[in-house]
């Protein structure tokens, strides 16, 4: 301790009854006592604080290419609206018709047990006795024999002379002519 003492660290300081922190008060403090008492001084003119000036911006240029951007966008999206209410449209279009092609497909299986009804045998026959028909008799019927193997004769048509050209030739112009003014 004694060294510690002699130390030159420790001399000329004083020794310290409570906390070491800085006291940040102390400058106001301080001056607070120095004014207390003392009257205003008449001199002292009341200060006048001006508001601070506001710093306007230049007014700033607007892009023409902004501008067709913005009127772009807002084109795409009016276009983009008209699609959905064209697909609104056409979706309610498609139900319309899909329950219409369901009517459609019943009226056809009804129609088709109809016509198959109508060529039953038994109802074909039925009509036909009801009109008057009958089978016909072994009398009635004749038969061909096909037995024999076939054959086509061709005969040589002579041909047409010179008058007969005339005369058809004649005979397809007025009959052209005719047909023309019909």
């Amino acid at each position: 301790m004694a060294a510690a003492a002699r130390d030159t660290r420790y001399r000329g300081k004083q020794a310290v009854n409570g906390s070491l922190a800085y006291d940040l008060d102390y400058a106001a403090r301080e001056r607070d006592l120095r004014r207390a008492g003392r009257a205003p001084k008449a001199r002292e003119k009341a200060r006048v604080y001006e508001a601070p000036r506001v710093l306007l911006r230049a007014r700033q240029y607007v892009s023409p290419l902004a501008v067709l951007s913005v009127s772009a966008i807002m084109g795409l999206a009016l276009l983009l609206l008209m699609n959905y209410v064209q697909l609104t449209r056409l979706s309610a279009e498609t139900v319309k018709l899909q329950s219409q092609l369901a009517e459609l497909e019943t009226e056809n299986t009804d129609l088709t047990a109809r016509y198959q009804q109508m060529f039953d045998m038994a109802s074909v026959k039925e009509a036909a006795e009801a009109a008057g028909m009958s089978k016909p008799s072994s009398t009635q019927m004749s038969r061909l024999d096909l037995s024999e193997g076939d054959s086509a004769v061709a005969y040589q048509q002579k041909e047409p002379g010179l008058f007969s050209r005339i005369l058809s030739s004649l005979h397809g112009g007025v009959y052209a002519v005719v047909e023309y003014f019909d």
